[in-house]
């Protein structure tokens, strides 16, 4: 069973909605919760399915400290996974911009990096950490 994640990366997007296509169908989240909001998202909620999780919504939603403050692609996130081919094909034919290109590192890691239609940068690779 993949445990409860307990960290959240923390994403705001213009297109909310985009975004969530995006991750889910591109890079492989799954949607667990989405509240609609006067902009579009207010929270939403998805998670990866070999383990963690991350939160998104909205810009110019109502003020809620910090997150109003977050500027839409000025954020990036890594995202371990076995399945590291498999989803460079799919970022590939769905032909989102691949800042890195897949490639194998000096420390074990076989990762590439793609922005999401709004310019985060999402990494995804096979290295677990130390």
């Amino acid at each position: 069973m993949t445990p409860q994640p307990t960290v959240w990366p923390a994403f705001r997007y213009n297109d909310a909605r985009g975004a969530i296509r995006f991750l889910t169908d591109v890079l492989g989240f799954e949607e667990t919760l989405v509240v609609p909001g006067e902009n579009g998202v207010a929270h939403a909620e998805l998670r990866w399915p070999e383990g963690g999780a991350v939160m998104l919504g909205s810009c110019g939603g109502p003020a809620d400290g910090v997150h109003d403050e977050m500027k839409p692609g000025a954020s990036a996130a890594y995202v371990v996974s076995d399945r590291v081919d498999e989803i460079y094909a799919r970022v590939r034919e769905a032909g989102a911009e691949i800042s890195l290109e897949l490639h194998d590192t000096g420390y074990g890691s076989h990762t590439f990096t793609v922005r999401d239609p709004e310019g985060n940068a999402w990494t995804v690779g096979s290295y677990r950490g130390a």
